[in-house]
């Protein structure tokens, strides 16, 4: 967990990079790609990225702000047509957290927040923030692969990558 605001604002900018690779990475042609009908599509896990920037900060306090914002159901609604409106929008409403998160102190971070009918910190609630992109981003990348498109390394070589480097892929 985050022990001082600067601490997440570095981690934040830094994976947010990251999410932003993989969101270029995702051809419009390929944005379709789901496990199957009932689960989200590469488009509308990386526009639930969107949402959550919004909507998990908002429950501690801090404003984002963009392009797009929260209806009153919590969602902001269908994903735009295509992959680099949607790299737009995270953008924005991840430079907007950015910048919030600036209005707290570090004492925020261990202040008690209630969310989704828990008591988080305000440590824990940044950390799950991060968590939880993580958690989408590897999920696009298991589709990523599914629709024959080429993830980005992103915490080190992908099996593609390895040859990049000049050095072989481990063996599976």
């Amino acid at each position: 967990m985050f022990r001082r605001v600067e601490d997440f604002r570095t981690i934040w900018a830094q994976e947010a990079d990251k999410t932003l690779a993989a969101f270029a990475a995702i051809p419009d042609a390929a944005a379709h790609q789901a496990v199957d009908a009932h689960h989200r599509d590469l488009r509308r896990l990386a526009w639930h990225l969107v949402e959550t920037v919004l909507e998990l900060p908002q429950n501690l306090g801090i404003r984002v702000r963009g392009p797009v914002s929260l209806g009153p159901d919590g969602f902001i609604g269908a994903p735009p047509p295509t992959m680099a409106e949607i790299a737009a929008a995270y953008r924005a409403v991840s430079d907007s957290l950015l910048d919030h998160i600036g209005s707290w102190s570090n004492t925020e971070l261990g202040r008690t927040f209630t969310l989704y009918g828990e008591s988080w910190s305000g440590a824990y609630a940044l950390y799950v923030l991060v968590s939880h992109q993580t958690h989408h981003r590897a999920q696009m990348t298991v589709l990523m692969r599914q629709a024959g498109l080429k993830p980005p390394s992103l915490y080190g070589p992908t099996q593609e990558g390895w040859a990049e480097i000049g050095m072989e892929a481990p063996k599976v």
